[in-house]
């Protein structure tokens, strides 16, 4: 039997591409409109998706004038998605560096309960400098920190949605009990970055926790996710880093005495999709030519801890000399790494770079006909590359229609997708285990 791939959308604003929210395909809602995020869901779920995805940042980015980089609070705008939706399963960003354990543990459990087992939550430990002054003024923690508090933040998380056994609501209405207490169990946690005492005041939740999705690329990051992730959201320019990334994540599963496939590995693909490859490439330079160079220059800095790329000639072959040592950064290492491999393997200029990078800040960005999209999905799939993908749309809602519409059936047809859905929550449909 062929083996069957997964795929989640990832909704960002009026699409992933930079110059999205200019092209005159894009949607004319507002982005502050929740019909455009419902409208996008259904259409995923119509193709019998997996799973829909919200991103999210904590300040207001700094080239929002000229990027449109601005969207509702995820997890507030998928309670209203899930009322609108049945089956697609629901994962939204939270931050481990600033928020809390409980707040964030009872807020997941809500979705879950709201959206009757499609929750999933993606840990991040906030890298951005502009967001920390948004949280205490203290000034953002290193990376080795940020990961620390991540996982004491992780642990006392599940032990709050572990705090009440699934049979503790018992609503015995003729006894008079509605809980039996004996089923629920403080956590007392007293940590080096918290002190919980627990439990949960909400019971437990259909999928008993929600799905935990990750995307730290770095060393740490990927340990990390060996220990807790269930999908793993990553980007690769090329299919070679991703089998790369594929043999060590998986090799590191193990390790830890888990099952390979308790932990799906998704990287990001960015599919411009026409009837001729030719026809796909040309709309792909119409995008270009609409981003803004200052823009990806300002992106640019901000993964590399803002260091300053604006003596650097448009037209200048880069060397990775002329980039901060991953290393050493602070921000997303990962993704740091990425850019450097890119420069020393392609020799590019930086106007070739900053164009790579426009399409899906370094995610997989493809330009083909339906069936080449296709084909490359099926050899990333066989070749250990990838579980499933993380579909990006460079513009929303009309590449998302294209792949729906045109990629999704050759899928369903070659025998990689699912022709329907077989199970109502989210762990169902990555076949994860309940916790």
């Amino acid at each position: 039997m062929k083996k069957q791939l997964h795929l989640n959308l990832f909704i960002y604003g009026r699409g992933h591409h930079e110059a999205a929210w200019r092209h005159p395909r894009a949607s004319k809602r507002s982005l502050m409109d929740i019909e455009h995020y419902v409208e996008c869901a259904k259409k995923a779920e119509a193709a019998h998706f997996d799973s829909i995805f919200l991103a999210d940042v904590l300040n207001l980015p700094p080239d929002v004038d000229t990027s449109a980089r601005i969207w509702l609070e995820p997890l507030t705008t998928l309670g209203a998605v899930a009322h609108a939706t049945s089956r697609i399963g629901l994962i939204a960003t939270a931050s481990t560096t600033h928020t809390e354990p409980f707040n964030l543990a009872r807020q997941f459990c809500s979705l879950d309960h709201i959206s009757q087992g499609r929750a999933g939550w993606n840990i991040v430990t906030s890298f951005s400098n502009a967001g920390s002054r948004n949280f205490g003024g203290g000034g953002r923690l290193s990376h080795a920190e940020r990961y620390d508090v991540g996982e004491e933040f992780v642990n006392v998380t599940k032990a709050l949605w572990n705090s009440w056994r699934d049979d503790a609501v018992v609503d015995d209405r003729d006894g008079g009990i509605f809980i039996d207490k004996h089923r629920v169990k403080e956590i007392d946690h007293k940590g080096q970055s918290f002190e919980v005492a627990g439990p949960l005041n909400l019971p437990r939740s259909p999928q008993g926790w929600p799905v935990l999705v990750q995307a730290g690329s770095s060393d740490t990051g990927k340990a990390f996710a060996a220990r807790h992730a269930e999908a793993v959201f990553t980007a690769h320019i090329q299919k070679g880093t991703a089998q790369e990334f594929y043999r060590d994540i998986k090799s590191r599963v193990v390790e830890v005495g888990r099952a390979q496939d308790q932990l799906l590995v998704l990287p990001g693909i960015s599919p411009m999709i026409a009837g001729t490859e030719a026809e796909a490439n040309r709309l792909q330079q119409e995008l270009n030519e609409l981003a803004d160079t200052n823009v990806g220059l300002t992106r640019l800095s901000d993964r590399f801890d803002g260091y300053d790329f604006s003596g650097i000639k448009l037209d200048q072959v880069l060397r990775p000399e002329d980039f901060p040592d991953p290393a050493e950064n602070q921000s997303s290492r990962g993704r740091t790494e990425l850019i450097v491999g890119a420069v020393r393997r392609e020799q590019l200029t930086m106007r070739q770079l900053l164009a790579k990078l426009a399409g899906a800040r370094g995610h997989f960005v493809i330009a083909g006909t339906p069936e080449q999209v296709a084909d490359v999905m099926e050899d990333w799939i066989d070749s250990g590359a990838a579980d499933g993908f993380n579909v990006m749309p460079p513009v929303l809602p009309w590449m998302l229609d294209a792949f729906t519409e045109e990629v999704a059936p050759i899928l369903k047809r070659r025998g990689r997708f699912r022709a329907e859905y077989n199970g109502r929550t989210l762990r169902d449909h990555y076949g994860l285990n309940r916790p």
